[in-house]
């Protein structure tokens, strides 16, 4: 799904977390230099690395936190991975944090500040991991495009709107081109294809993937993270490793407006 934090659809947080993974390492790697090679002045480096590393990696957080609560799907795998992203890097920050203050002791003693900065790398290089996934695997942040796809549409439906209620743009879809309908805390899918007007859930039910970053054709829609398909008139699955259908809803015209009705099931 594209990243909410973005500009010009291109996201902003992985352009900064390279920043904070390399001050931080870095500032690990350039104590254990002057300690096992006995060079005092290169503490002092590790020293303002460790101000930029911590520094960037709060402002790295921003976007993230904007992205696991905008963009990741909930009640998926790619959330709860997320959330565990979060945990590690805050862990992290707060232990290198400590050994920044604990290094300005006058009795600082160089074996546990490299513990510390140790122990940090380590959640870092797993935190980073976990990112990896979400990008590569879960492809969170990654703008897909298709055949007459289009850009990424989205809406959102105030939560005191009426069961049955119009979708603004609709009308100007192309064939196999979706929207992302938000209404409180439900997410549908709408969608034309050859046969008109569809919607469904957004949830694929195997891991919680959101199908309106997939790719629909022929009557069907495809999970972009383990290529589920389902049928989109019937709900019904075509292909696995999803072993339950999707919802659909109803879908209405009048007046040059699409309607999506949550009454039926």
């Amino acid at each position: 799904m594209r990243s909410t934090a973005h500009i010009k659809s291109h996201p902003i947080h992985p352009i900064l977390v390279p920043f904070p993974i390399a001050f931080l390492i870095g500032s690990f790697l350039f104590d254990l230099y002057g300690f096992v090679f006995k060079e005092p002045a290169l503490y002092q480096t590790s020293f303002y690395m460790q101000v930029a590393g911590i520094g960037f990696a709060v402002l790295a957080a921003i976007p993230g936190l904007i992205d696991l609560n905008k963009t990741v799907p909930p009640d998926s795998s790619a959330r709860k991975r997320g959330i565990r992203h979060g945990i590690l890097n805050t862990l992290m920050l707060i232990i290198f944090t400590i050994a920044w203050f604990y290094r300005k002791g006058d009795n600082a003693d160089m074996r546990i500040l490299l513990l510390m900065e140790f122990t940090g790398s380590i959640l870092l290089f797993i935190a980073g991991w976990m990112g990896g996934t979400l990008v590569y695997r879960n492809q969170i942040g990654v703008d897909r495009r298709y055949a007459h796809s289009g850009k990424w549409k989205e809406v959102f439906i105030p939560d005191d709107a009426p069961e049955t209620f119009a979708v603004e743009g609709a009308e100007d879809l192309k064939y196999n081109q979706m929207i992302l309908v938000h209404k409180g805390d439900k997410r549908m899918v709408l969608a034309l294809t050859e046969n008109g007007f569809v919607a469904f859930d957004d949830r694929c039910p195997h891991k919680g993937a959101s199908l309106a970053a997939g790719a629909i054709m022929c009557g069907t829609v495809q999970c972009p993270w383990h290529g589920s398909q389902f049928h989109v008139h019937s709900g019904e699955v075509t292909a696995g490793p999803a072993e339950e259908g999707i919802r659909i809803y109803k879908v209405l015209k009048d007046s040059g407006k699409i309607f999506i009705s949550t009454i039926n099931k």
